[in-house]
């Protein structure tokens, strides 16, 4: 019984990772962006630094750029501060996707009132205000670090999901005082048929969570396609960067495979 509440909790965190936009695109540095500045950091180091939309810096010497150049670094720079902060925002939306299919369970099996409820619902408050933090510390200030985007709803997701993880783990007992009251309040049925009976309940749980997140998932796919669709664009604009500004020849942000 504890597998079963416990598999269905995780599992439920992680469902709209299933039909997850594949995006065959890695960042090779980390990103950094605020009102006035754009950089892009390599090991710790400014690598390209972009004041405005076309003062250009590598590695803390500025750049003299003609017209033409101006107009190509400040389309991707355009990009950049466009793409990022959409980066970041369906990555959150994701992990709070899973949080609230999680939250539902544990309210359909404990009540939305209990304490264990409650206690829950304090921890991934807490935790959603993490994720927003780490990433977007301002309305206009953002941070990536280097990574794959294979999927999206993982971006962020690692620690977060060790975390939700271990919240379970050492609440399931809570959990199943509340299963086994639900159980044995069938009084009229032999232990057999009300063990059946709470495994269709939990089966029809997980179907109702599934249609419920169902539409906001297909939401956040569609988001990544275009994501995905945009970084592709911006790679190109990166390369004709890199054969016509020589001091960004080796500089290769956007990687597609």
């Amino acid at each position: 019984m504890a597998f079963i509440a416990r598999s269905l909790l995780v599992t439920c965190l992680y469902m709209s990772a299933a039909n997850a936009q594949q995006c065959d695109i890695n960042f090779n540095y980390g990103v950094i962006i605020d009102p006035a500045h754009l950089r892009i950091v390599n090991q710790g180091q400014t690598y390209v630094q972009i004041n405005g939309q076309h003062q250009l810096f590598v590695y803390g010497r500025e750049i003299a750029l003609n017209k033409a150049q101006k107009s190509q670094l400040s389309e991707y720079t355009s990009g950049i501060r466009s793409q990022v902060p959409a980066i970041v925002s369906i990555a959150i939306e994701g992990v709070e996707l899973g949080l609230k299919a999680v939250n539902k369970v544990i309210s359909s099996l404990t009540g939305e009132n209990s304490a264990t409820h409650q206690q829950f619902q304090e921890k991934f408050d807490e935790m959603k205000s993490r994720l927003r933090n780490r990433f977007n510390h301002s309305d206009e200030s953002y941070y990536i670090a280097p990574q794959d985007f294979d999927d999206f709803d993982e971006i962020f997701a690692g620690e977060f999901k060790k975390e939700i993880e271990t919240i379970v783990t050492n609440s399931v007992g809570n959990i199943l005082v509340a299963v086994g009251e639900a159980i044995t309040h069938k009084e009229k049925q032999s232990t057999e048929q009300r063990i059946e009976t709470f495994d269709q309940r939990i089966e029809s749980m997980g179907n109702d969570i599934k249609i419920d997140i169902s539409n906001q998932a297909n939401t956040l796919e569609n988001k990544a396609a275009i994501i995905c669709a945009s970084l592709l664009k911006l790679d190109q604009i990166e390369n004709k960067l890199q054969l016509e500004i020589p001091a960004l020849a080796e500089f290769n942000l956007i990687v597609t495979h």
